[in-house]
């Protein structure tokens, strides 16, 4: 019996594409020295562990939260792995982006400084 370790396409890819960053911004926004090749990786769909997926969702969720404004922050709701990955326990397929009223392109948007201070990165 062999486990099928590439899945395809994830539901991460689409979030990152649709929000305006990209896999360098991830990189460059994680506390958890996350590389370049372990976000490319999950957005092809090798299979990750629980602990890499939370890792994976913690930093879109830093690389978002640190982009939006204060009044934007309020309504944001934090990424979970289900939200992320189309193998996680309690992913719901065709589910509606949790974030969808607030979505867009923060591709012009910079990190907030007193974010980056907060995670301790210069």
């Amino acid at each position: 019996m062999t486990e099928e370790r590439d899945l395809g396409s994830q539901p991460l890819s689409a979030l990152i594409e649709r929000w305006g960053i990209n896999n360098h911004d991830l990189v460059a926004v994680s506390p958890e020295q996350l590389t370049h090749k372990q976000v490319q990786r999950a957005n092809q769909g090798r299979k990750l562990t629980l602990k890499m997926k939370q890792k994976l969702a913690r930093t879109l969720n830093f690389a978002v939260w640190g982009r939006l404004t204060d009044e934007e922050r309020e309504k944001f709701v934090e990424y979970f792995p289900k939200h992320l990955f189309n193998y996680s326990k309690g992913f719901e397929v065709g589910a509606a982006d949790i974030n969808a009223s607030l979505q867009q392109d923060l591709s012009d948007r910079k990190v907030r400084r007193d974010f980056l201070e907060e995670l301790g990165i210069n």
